[in-house]
């Protein structure tokens, strides 16, 4: 228990496996609502928001949220580098905010997924602040230390991951004469996790968040969490870093990541999390190869669900998706559960991203076959603020740039209505708006019927109405053109097709007697007639999707 706030006072209906079916929705929290005008969005911002994402008519019908990080921090990299786990910082406002907006997303059925941090602290933290004061420190060992070599140089030759440059990720304490470990910033001292006390504290750390009512953690780097304790070099291969992740094996894995203890870790806040009705951990796992990736499940011990970011990486291609699901389909342990996404607060938005040069209509057009994609393949859906919208990168002049890594394009505030500040906010935004908010906007496409709210609207109440897309069996179908990515989805007599067209023309496709005789039920195209039986021969137009209920 804390302060009052029992793990059942404010939750839904308890439902174990809710994650399995649900759609979770992203907000990064400086930018979805700024409520007290400072330009920066807070956890009263999210509270006044709540009724655009679950809860009448005109809510967009997700059944969660996931908030990226809103603990005290210094802000090194917006939160990542926490300075205390259980208190919210000013700039979002308090645990009674935080409470509330618990209870009021509970009050329409909505889950709360929170940021877990556990590869690192801000150097802020009172823990570090101990650790670094001398060699003798009780919690020296809560942190990676290590003695230089001979010559005064780093120990090994880990690097960091937030730079281009082989740059060191060990920095030198000069107080004591050791250097620290840290994977990313200096101002973010990797965390021990081989101490019984740190495993302690983070226990702690989960409990608290568990009392006050969240449905979840989404695990930062929980690759991250375990390396080598001997700190031996990394191999040296030669690829850049994304061929090395989806090349790895035991023998050649890099020893500052992936090492086997951290799924004894994950297995230690798995049952913390059993201890609790119905809660759930999705890793960030930024491995590539999609056979280590599900080693993250476990034996249905570890995370319930391994981000996969493959979406993210695959050009825009048939083929390529294709491909991609049928893998992960194939690779997952037995009882494991899929898990989709197209956009969050670290890569390019799916607009963007899609745009043939820069083309934003084109790319809305390719983001509503994505989201089509996303919506009805088997598996959970993380959608990212704004994408409901279509929203695309900002454009961040040199000069109001502020993240270490430069994602602020896909960090812009959301854009709520035609107004100076988009409707987020009184102020001056912390970064700029997306430069056709005045026309991409909630308000706008609210009662326009072929807006992409509409759309992502649509196609939510038909995934909650349809237990074979929310959890049915899936499989490809084959024997269409290279350009089309087509599968079914089935449960009992329920059946359902979807045909996808990534290429850059229409498309005949003869669909044969088993799937003809369907009805046409929702288009990305929203000048396509819908309702009409669906013959043995179709034409798809260049980036268009359907979805047909056999």
């Amino acid at each position: 228990m804390t302060d009052g706030v029992g793990p059942d006072a404010r939750r839904p209906t308890p439902d174990h496996d809710w994650w399995r079916e649900g759609v979770l929705y992203q907000i990064y929290p400086r930018s979805f609502q700024d409520h007290d005008g400072d330009g920066v969005g807070d956890l009263r911002g999210i509270i006044d928001r709540l009724d655009h994402l679950a809860g009448g008519p005109e809510s967009l019908g997700v059944d969660g949220i996931w908030l990226s990080p809103f603990y005290r921090s210094p802000m090194a990299d917006f939160g990542y580098d926490v300075s205390d786990y259980c208190d919210v910082d000013p700039v979002f406002g308090t645990l009674a905010d935080f409470d509330d907006l618990v209870r009021e997303a509970h009050a329409r059925g909505l889950r709360i997924v929170v940021d877990l941090v556990p590869n690192h602290t801000s150097d802020q933290h009172p823990w570090f602040q101990e650790s670094r004061a001398d060699r003798t420190n009780p919690k020296r060992d809560w942190y990676v230390w290590a003695d230089p070599k001979p010559d005064g140089s780093p120990p090994n030759n880990w690097t960091s991951a937030f730079t281009r440059r082989q740059t060191s990720a060990w920095t030198l304490e000069p107080t004591t004469g050791q250097y620290y470990h840290h994977s990313f910033l200096p101002e973010q001292p990797d965390l021990n996790w081989w101490s019984p006390e740190v495993r302690d504290a983070f226990d702690g750390i989960l409990r608290f968040w568990l009392d006050r009512g969240v449905d979840g953690f989404r695990i930062d780097v929980a690759h991250r969490m375990a390396r080598d304790p001997a700190l031996g070099d990394n191999p040296d291969y030669g690829l850049a870093p994304d061929e090395l992740l989806r090349t790895w094996t035991d023998e050649t894995a890099p020893r500052d990541q992936d090492w086997p203890e951290v799924h004894a870790i994950l297995r230690g806040f798995r049952t913390t999390l059993d201890a609790y009705d119905g809660r759930m951990a999705i890793g960030e796992v930024f491995i590539l190869d999609p056979a280590r990736l599900v080693r993250y499940y476990g034996d249905d011990d570890e995370l319930h669900l391994a981000f996969n970011f493959s979406f993210l990486r695959a050009p825009w291609s048939a083929a390529a998706f294709r491909a991609e699901v049928e893998t992960f389909e194939r690779l997952l342990p037995p009882g494991a559960w899929p898990d989709y996404t197209l956009s969050n607060h670290d890569n390019p938005r799916a607009v963007s991203r899609y745009a043939p040069d820069g083309d934003l209509q084109r790319g809305r057009r390719r983001a509503r076959v994505g989201a089509l994609m996303l919506l009805t393949l088997r598996g959970t859906p993380f959608l990212y603020y704004g994408e409901e919208i279509g929203l695309a990168d900002s454009v961040v002049p040199a000069d109001r740039v502020v993240d270490v890594a430069g994602r602020d394009p896909a960090r812009a505030p959301m854009a709520w209505e035609a107004a100076p500040a988009a409707g987020f906010t009184t102020g001056d935004p912390w970064l700029p708006l997306s430069a056709d908010h005045s026309i991409v906007n909630v308000a706008a496409q609210r009662q326009d019927p072929r807006s992409s709210l509409a759309f992502h609207r649509e196609l939510l109440r038909l995934r909650r109405s349809s237990p074979a897309l929310r959890g049915g069996r899936y499989a490809t179908i084959g024997g269409l053109p290279e350009d089309v990515f087509a599968y079914r989805r089935d449960a009992g007599s329920e059946g359902w097709v979807v045909l996808l067209n990534f290429g850059e023309a229409a498309v005949d496709i003869e669909l044969g007697p088993d799937l003809a005789d369907g009805r046409l039920v929702l288009s990305t195209d929203p000048d396509r007639p819908t309702g009409r039986v669906v013959g043995p021969r179709i034409s798809l137009d260049a980036d268009e999707g359907w979805l047909v209920r056999r």
